[in-house]
């Protein structure tokens, strides 16, 4: 099977200790679309920031590169390699 390209925006939320946490992503079609929903969703009650990102891969056998960030809003982690 071919590569496929994945677009994701996934919220920031601070936790209770004050932590940055990932919120729930959502998969996007386009990158476009994952920026416009990123932008949205940092701006949603309890939001400190959201990214946009895509990573590719192949799916059938769970193969994926390092998540590339298409852009960020508002307060993100510096370290992306959990993505």
């Amino acid at each position: 099977m071919a590569d496929i390209t994945y677009y994701v925006a996934l919220p920031f939320l601070q936790d209770d200790s004050g932590s940055l946490a990932a919120g729930a992503a959502e998969e996007c079609q386009s990158a476009s679309g994952a920026i416009r929903r990123a932008e949205l969703l940092s701006r949603a009650p309890g939001s400190i920031g959201a990214l946009a990102f895509s990573r590719t891969g192949d799916p059938m056998i769970g193969e994926f590169g390092d998540a590339q960030v298409i852009r960020a809003f508002g307060e993100v982690p510096s370290d992306l390699s959990a993505l």
